[in-house]
């Protein structure tokens, strides 16, 4: 049995736009852009949306393909990632400990350790046999 909860939308920009992007939706959300530590590549947009919704961020990545993502926190990584396989994603890459799936459809998401609040995680997260 684990457990699961949707943790972030990402909003990934072609790197050499990452900082047009962030200036953009940091103004259009009304946000605060916030560097989150130890992770160069991430902006946070810090009050884009309510305090128990998704966090919310843009990534700047070097493949150049922008799009959203949606990224799921779980306190099995592993168990997590078998379950959506199951469902029909297939993995596309793993980075650090996280796991990148592609979904049916074609869309990108990533299963990660949980970095939420634990009480948050706690009173949010689904059960999964």
């Amino acid at each position: 049995m684990h457990r699961t909860r949707v943790y972030a939308l990402l909003l990934d920009t072609p790197a050499p736009e990452a900082e047009a992007a962030v200036a953009f939706w940091a103004a259009a959300l009304g946000a605060t852009a916030r560097p989150l530590p130890d992770a160069e590549q991430f902006i946070s947009l810090h009050g884009a949306l309510p305090e128990v919704a998704p966090h919310v961020a843009v990534q700047s990545m070097d493949d150049g393909a922008p799009r959203m993502h949606v990224d799921i926190e779980t306190d099995d990584v592993e168990a997590e990632t078998r379950r959506l396989i199951e469902l029909g994603a297939s993995e596309v890459g793993r980075w650090q400990e996280c796991r990148t799936l592609r979904t049916p459809g074609g869309h990108v998401m990533c299963v990660l350790p949980v970095e939420s609040d634990a009480a948050l995680f706690d009173a949010e997260a689904k059960t999964w046999p």
